[in-house]
């Protein structure tokens, strides 16, 4: 364990012998700018506690949604070569299967002696004990948050009581966590162990706890411009953004048509980002009540998260813990009416109700960036990174400024514990993952070097070298960024450059072919072209 010991022989001498418990806090949804480490006036006191004691990066990435980014997260490869993302000519998604030479990442800690645990949503392919946990809570119900209805513990459905009362999911998260973390310290202390915890908020519908909402529910009057410009300001003070703020694209509403939800939500309901000024002032109040809503999830969330940190503590495991915290993808634009519907008589956030933040607060949430989740514009696809190791990180709340990807966290924890993968798995030889560790940006902020980062989701597109990015919507031409001095992404360089553009489009092309012919030696098992809805021009 080379890495690791010169690492806590720098930092810990008396540690030199433990290996690192791991905790990974993933949220569903979360914008680049909604946590208060980030610039978001969101209260957030747990996790900024984490960035100011350790690192937050300013360029993780994800891959616009939701089960792609898990599937990257837990496997190392990006979703396409698994069958958890489409591919042209192979299809593959949200219901492909992986091949058996792509394990997640707990078949490859047990060897080491850890053990591992899951708590919250899932959304990866196959039960989640064969994917190596020893524990889990299955959110399945991503419908209701007041009720465990359709949850699974081990793979086993729960029946939650008849008269069942005073269920919260982000709560149910936590207790389930901090249940795993208690059988830990009491039958396995003599184990370092793996954490996966996460949670649904504050993916929709917008439900949340009385006390939380009330906490903001007239904190966002003043409407999506006014945040996005102090999200901005707090932003540049912290260092976090040098570039400037995307300009708001009206003409871009939700990735997906739903119009009879529109009908079914009111006439508050607005599905453009238009200026706030131009808004009814039945439209302000229910904007703002949503946005109220998503900030109390999200409060709530670093709440429960909190109540972990306490338990780490107690059981004497936070020192030598290293706590990662990411989102899935960027905040979301969609407004949908799924699950129980939506009753508009009902208080907002209340489980009869069923909202979205929609394009306008979702562009607040993303600040500064441009566009928002299913998108592969900077909004989709950027997250906050905070990474936690008192043993091991010697930082304190220092910003670590090179790209890095979700496909990056298995080989950063393989680097960590000095951990080869075997060159077969199942019987089937397992191909070079394209990650790479971020362990040498834990010491100081260096760059990471890596041919690309790469990106497709529903024909989104996009390609990162260097600084230059190649993007483009579905049905859109390529356009190109210098993101360091325009990760705003607001100056199309492609035709002053077009040169540097057909490099990055023939690399793009290059290695969405590899991808391609690695998954077309096993089909997904998944039908092509599974659709969300009606797709809205981008």
């Amino acid at each position: 364990m080379k890495r690791l010991a010169l690492i806590l022989v720098a930092f810990c001498p008396s540690l030199f012998a433990a290996k690192p418990n791991i905790v990974f806090i993933l949220a569903d949804d979360l914008g680049y700018s909604d946590l208060g480490c980030y610039g978001s006036e969101i209260a957030t006191p747990n996790l900024d506690s984490l960035a100011n004691n350790g690192l937050r990066f300013t360029q993780f990435y994800n891959t616009a949604r939701c089960w792609p980014t898990r599937s990257a997260l837990m496997s190392g490869y990006y979703a396409q070569q698994i069958h958890r993302d489409a591919l042209p000519e192979v299809g593959g998604g949200g219901q492909g299967v992986r091949q058996k030479w792509a394990p997640l990442l707990p078949h490859f800690l047990k060897p080491m002696g850890y053990r591992s645990y899951h708590s919250g949503k899932w959304h990866i392919d196959g039960p989640v004990l064969e994917g190596g946990f020893d524990r889990s809570l299955d959110m399945k119900n991503q419908g209701n948050f007041f009720t465990a209805k359709g949850n699974s513990i081990d793979d086993v459905p729960v029946t939650p009581p008849a008269d069942e009362k005073g269920y919260y999911a982000t709560i149910g998260t936590a207790d389930h966590a901090i249940e795993c973390l208690k059988d830990h310290a009491t039958h396995h202390a003599a184990k370092p162990f793996f954490h996966y915890i996460p949670f649904i908020a504050p993916h929709f519908p917008l439900h949340a706890l009385p006390q939380d909402i009330a906490k903001y529910r007239d904190k966002y009057l003043d409407g999506w411009d006014k945040l996005r410009e102090a999200r901005f300001a707090r932003l540049k003070k912290m260092g976090i953004t040098k570039t400037s703020l995307s300009v708001l694209e009206r003409e871009v509403g939700p990735p997906y048509a739903f119009p009879d939800a529109i009908e079914k939500l009111g006439q508050g309901e607005v599905n453009r980002p238009l200026p706030w000024s131009d808004l009814t002032e039945e439209q302000r109040r229910f904007q703002a009540t949503k946005m109220a809503i998503h900030a109390a999830m999200i409060d709530r969330m670093d709440q429960e998260i909190g109540r972990i940190l306490v338990h780490l503590k107690a059981m004497g495991a936070f020192e030598n813990t290293i706590i990662f915290f990411a989102s899935d993808n960027g905040a979301s634009a969609e407004i949908m009416v799924r699950n129980g519907g939506h009753d508009p008589t009902a208080p907002s956030g209340s489980a009869a109700s069923y909202l979205c933040l929609g394009p306008g607060f979702s562009s607040a949430a993303n600040t500064p960036h441009r566009r928002h989740k299913t998108w592969v514009h900077e909004g989709g696809i950027s997250t906050p990174l905070v990474v936690h190791w008192p043993a091991g990180i010697a930082a304190k709340g220092e910003l670590r400024t090179t790209p890095a990807h979700v496909i990056d966290f298995v080989p950063t924890v393989l680097d960590l514990l000095d951990v080869e993968k075997p060159k077969a798995w199942k019987g089937e030889p397992i191909p070079e993952a394209p990650g790479k560790s971020l362990v040498p940006a834990f010491a100081k902020d260096e760059t990471i070097t890596r041919e690309s980062l790469w990106w497709l989701h529903e024909g989104n597109k996009a390609i990162r070298v260097g600084d230059w990015k190649l993007v483009a919507a579905q049905g859109d031409a390529w356009a190109l960024y210098d993101l360091q001095t325009d990760r705003a992404e607001q100056h199309d360089l492609s035709v002053k450059m077009p040169e540097k553009a057909k490099e990055l489009a023939d690399l793009w092309q290059k290695q969405t072919d590899a991808f391609i012919a690695l998954a077309k030696k096993t089909l997904p098992d998944q039908p092509k072209g599974k659709g969300k809805g009606k797709k809205t021009k981008k």
